[in-house]
Parts: C-alpha cells; sequence; structure tokens
C-alpha cells in the first residue's frame, strides 16, 4: 500500500490535533479541579464515597491522577493509544457511577457528556496523535481501527474490573440510613 502523499494527511493531522488540544486539557482540568477545586480531594473523598467507590480516598486520587496524566498525553501526542483507553476507562465508570441512573440528557446529570467523551477518545486512537506530536517526533504511528479497538476494550476492561472489585453502592446508601 502506497503511502499518504503530505498533503492528503494534512486534514487528519489538523482534526487530530484539534481534538487532542481540546479534549487533553479539558480532561486535565477535571483532574486538576478534583484536587484543587473547591472542597479539594477532601470533597472528592466524600463524593466518591456517596458514590458507593470503595476505598473512596484511593479512587479520589487515582481519578485525579489519571485525568490530569491522560489529559497531558493526549494534548501533547503522546503513548497513544493509552490515554484514549484512559479516558474511556474514566468515561466509562463515571457513567455507570454517578450518570447512569440519571438517563441520558446530560442537562439531567445523565451519561451523555461521558458517552460522547469516550467516542471522541476512540476518535482519537483511530486517527492517531498526527504528524504534531511526540509520538511522531519519536516515529511511533499507531492510528487506525485496530488501536480504537484496543483502547476501547482496555478502557471498558479496566473500568469493569474496577467496578468489580471497587463499586459497592448499596454499602453508601445503607450508611446513610
Amino acid at each position: 500500500m502506497a503511502a499518504k502523499s503530505r498533503s492528503s494527511r494534512i486534514p487528519t493531522d489538523s482534526a487530530s490535533l484539534l481534538l487532542r488540544l481540546t479534549i487533553g486539557p479539558m480532561l486535565f482540568t477535571h483532574g486538576y479541579n478534583k484536587v484543587f477545586g473547591k472542597g479539594g480531594l477532601q470533597g472528592t473523598t466524600a463524593w466518591f464515597e456517596a458514590l458507593g467507590l470503595k476505598p473512596a480516598h484511593v479512587h479520589a486520587r487515582m481519578a485525579a491522577a489519571t485525568e490530569m496524566g491522560a489529559g497531558t498525553l493526549l494534548a501533547l501526542g503522546a503513548a497513544s493509544p493509552l490515554p484514549a483507553a484512559a479516558t474511556i476507562g474514566l468515561m466509562a465508570t463515571a457513567a455507570r457511577t454517578d450518570h447512569r441512573a440519571k438517563g441520558f440528557f446530560v442537562f439531567k446529570g445523565g451519561w451523555e457528556y461521558t458517552g460522547v467523551v469516550a467516542a471522541v477518545a476512540a476518535v482519537m486512537a483511530a486517527l492517531g496523535p498526527g504528524r504534531l506530536s511526540l509520538d511522531a517526533a519519536r516515529g511511533r504511528h499507531r492510528a487506525g481501527l485496530r488501536w480504537a479497538v484496543l483502547a476501547a476494550l482496555i478502557g471498558i476492561g479496566s473500568s469493569a474490573g474496577l467496578l468489580a472489585a471497587s463499586y459497592h453502592p448499596a454499602e453508601s446508601t445503607e450508611a446513610e440510613s
């Protein structure tokens, strides 16, 4: 198969860069807010406790670190497709723990937002980070459907494992009674 010409890659590289510079900083900011926003880690821990994630203090830190790390790697175009997989895992976990019971629409607290962010992360894995990325500078070009599927499988699998081991919403309900 012949290599793509430089001019045919420009729209894909531009789309990838635009997505990276949108989703990466947004994700980083969400993690940063969990640590330094109103309530800080203590507030995030209390929220995770109410959701049923045990131990909540560990999950609060893991979520914040994963959001900041994956957001940074996405923005820089580094270690693809791993930050896309992390994003998918984060969004799957959020959809299951905080948004699922609230329906679809984001304005009602539903899972619409997390679904869109996860889908965009899969698209980013399919597009690859593009020429204007750290991966490209290192000669790493991971893009295509198989990378998107791999990112989705890793993200969803990681979320399922975390939820199976640590999600106990009934215990939170009982503790509130």
